[in-house]
């Protein structure tokens, strides 16, 4: 089982930050995605992120990516994983 971490992405649209639609950040046991929606089945809660300031989603389980729709989707069980685009 895996550990997410959830922002908001205040920095979008900037360089190597994805484009103004990619919202979400999704840290999975530290390693950073991005990403334009989120689908968490699983449950959820708050804490503060480690410079005091701002707040994360926190949640364990297991993601399956959605490249087509740029959806994380995170769920307590293992997933059948979505095939990658040819």
């Amino acid at each position: 089982m895996n550990t997410y971490q959830i922002r908001f992405n205040k920095s979008r649209g900037q360089a190597g930050r994805g484009s103004m639609d990619h919202v979400w950040r999704v840290f999975e046991n530290g390693k950073e995605f991005l990403f334009k929606n989120l689908d968490i089945a699983t449950p959820v809660k708050s804490e503060k992120d480690a410079n005091g300031i701002d707040y994360n989603i926190t949640c364990q389980g297991y993601m399956t990516i959605d490249r087509d729709t740029s959806t994380a989707i995170i769920t307590a069980k293992v997933k059948k994983k979505i095939p990658e685009p040819a």
